[in-house]
């Protein structure tokens, strides 16, 4: 769990547009994002296991 005081600095809108940090909208993790479910890996493989992320399934081949 990241701490509250990063995830309200992520908020603030930073002075140079590269110090943006993309963070996970469901626990505020910083690495691990996937930017397509804006999320961090944890968090979307146990939203994925549970079907809670509609249109993704695990892999079988």
């Amino acid at each position: 769990m990241a701490r509250l005081a990063k995830i309200a600095k992520t908020h603030k809108k930073p002075k140079f547009k590269v110090r943006v940090r993309n963070r996970c909208r469901v626990c505020g993790r910083a690495r691990g994002y996937i930017r397509k479910f804006q999320m961090c890996r944890i968090c979307f493989r146990g939203m994925a296991l549970k079907g809670e992320i509609p249109g993704v399934v695990k892999a079988s081949w």
